[in-house]
C-alpha cells in the first residue's frame, strides 16, 4: 500500500514526476530513470533504493498520483455546495473525465504506459492497476455493497473506462469533449445489460467489443477473477 505522506514515497513521487518528462520520448525504460536520475542529481544506488521494483513500481506510482489527483478533484467538487454531483452515474463520470482531462497535457506518456501494459507479459499488472483505479472510483461514489454486485459493478466499470481510455488516446481533438460524450453512451449502455443474471465476463465483452483484445482480456480476466472471490 502506498502511503502518500511517508518520507519515502514521497522521494519516490518526485523521482516518476521526473520521469515522466522523458517518458514521451522514451518510453518506461531504463533509458528514462537513468536521464531522470540525472535531472535530480541521483546515482544509480540512490534510483535502485527509490525503486527497489524498478519501472513497474514507477509506473504504479504514476498511477496511484493519478487516482489521488482524480480524488482530491472530486473531493473538491463536492464541497460545492452550489454544484455539487448527484448521483453515483454523474459522479462516476466525473471522476473518470476529470482524470483524463488532468492527463491531457501528458497524453503521451498515457500512450506510452497502455503500450508498455499491453505487453502480454504485464497482463497482471494491468488488471492490478485498472482494478485498483476502478475499486476506487466506486469507493469514492459511495458504493459500499460487499454482495455480488461488488464484484459486478467493477467489471463492468473497468470495461467502460477501458474503452472509454482508448477513445481518449485515438481522438487528437485537444479536448475532452469527444471523450465525454463516448463515455456517456458508454454508461447508458449499462441499462440495456441485465443484472447479473448472466456471467459477467460476458457483460464485460459486450462493453468493450471493437476496443482492443488487449483490454478486453483485462477487464474479462478481472471480472473472472473477482467473480471466484467470496465475502
Amino acid at each position: 500500500m502506498i502511503e502518500t505522506n511517508s518520507e519515502e514515497n514521497n522521494e519516490r513521487f518526485t523521482f516518476v514526476r521526473a520521469c515522466l518528462v522523458h517518458v514521451p520520448f522514451d518510453g518506461w525504460t531504463q533509458r528514462t530513470l537513468d536521464l531522470a536520475a540525472e535531472d535530480c542529481s541521483l546515482n544509480d544506488k540512490d534510483v535502485s533504493r527509490i525503486l527497489p521494483r524498478g519501472i513497474p513500481q514507477a509506473i504504479e506510482t504514476y498511477a496511484h498520483l493519478a487516482d489521488k489527483d482524480m480524488v482530491s478533484a472530486f473531493k473538491s467538487k463536492m464541497m460545492d455546495t452550489e454544484n455539487c454531483l448527484e448521483g453515483v452515474t454523474a459522479k462516476i463520470k466525473f471522476m473518470i473525465i476529470v482524470r483524463l482531462q488532468q492527463a491531457l497535457p501528458q497524453k503521451e506518456v498515457v500512450r506510452k504506459t497502455i503500450q508498455y501494459l499491453c505487453n502480454p507479459r504485464h497482463l497482471q499488472f494491468s488488471q492490478k492497476l485498472l482494478y485498483k483505479t476502478i475499486d476506487q472510483i466506486w469507493h469514492q461514489a459511495g458504493d459500499n455493497s460487499r454482495d455480488f454486485s461488488f464484484f459486478t459493478k467493477r467489471g463492468l466499470l473497468g470495461a467502460i473506462y477501458s474503452s472509454t481510455l482508448l477513445y481518449y488516446l485515438a481522438d487528437d481533438s485537444g479536448s475532452i469533449e469527444n471523450t465525454s460524450a463516448f463515455l456517456d453512451r458508454r454508461l447508458k449502455e449499462i441499462s440495456l445489460i441485465p443484472k447479473a443474471t448472466k456471467p459477467i465476463v460476458k457483460q464485460a465483452k459486450f462493453l468493450v467489443s471493437g476496443a482492443g483484445s488487449v483490454f478486453t482480456s483485462i477487464a474479462k480476466n478481472i471480472s473472472q477473477q473477482m467473480a471466484k472471490r467470496r465475502y
